[in-house]
């Protein structure tokens, strides 16, 4: 009887075991498992279905963002609307667009012909400054 005992609390302790790793096919499916750090695009539409409940769960009361497909509730000190979303997209910085083989845009100088100098060395011109089309140092105007 002993032995009937230890295997069938072996078999119930291997059950157990299994139930609690998470099956391939569900990896396979993207579940996502609660880390945010595996929060990928294909989780967004269970997390977005998800919705907000005011009530206890798991002996602890406050209000909860559950996801009915995956079986998921996190908690939170209050409601956060539209709704809690861990995605941050991120900052893309883009060039100017610019026609390929179009020349650069004009740059200006502003010259006052009172003060016979450029902005910004003097800070007012009384007659207005005068776009003068800029010259770097060392290159021959035109």
């Amino acid at each position: 009887m002993n032995i009937m005992r230890a295997i069938v609390l072996t078999l119930a302790v291997s059950l157990l075991a299994a139930a609690s790793v998470p099956s391939a096919a569900a990896e396979r499916r993207g579940a996502w498992r609660g880390d945010i750090r595996t929060f990928h695009e294909r989780d967004f539409e269970h997390w977005r279905g998800g919705h907000w409940a005011h009530e206890y769960h798991d002996g602890r009361w406050g209000w909860w963002w559950v996801i009915p497909t995956l079986g998921l509730w996190y908690w939170y000190a209050q409601p956060v609307y539209p709704y809690p979303d861990p995605y941050v997209p991120p900052v893309a910085v883009y060039p100017p667009v610019t026609a390929p083989g179009a020349p650069p845009p004009a740059q200006y100088w502003y010259y006052c012909a009172s003060a016979k100098t450029y902005y910004p060395y003097v800070q007012s011109c009384p007659e207005g400054w005068r776009p003068v089309p800029a010259t770097p140092p060392g290159v021959p105007a035109q």
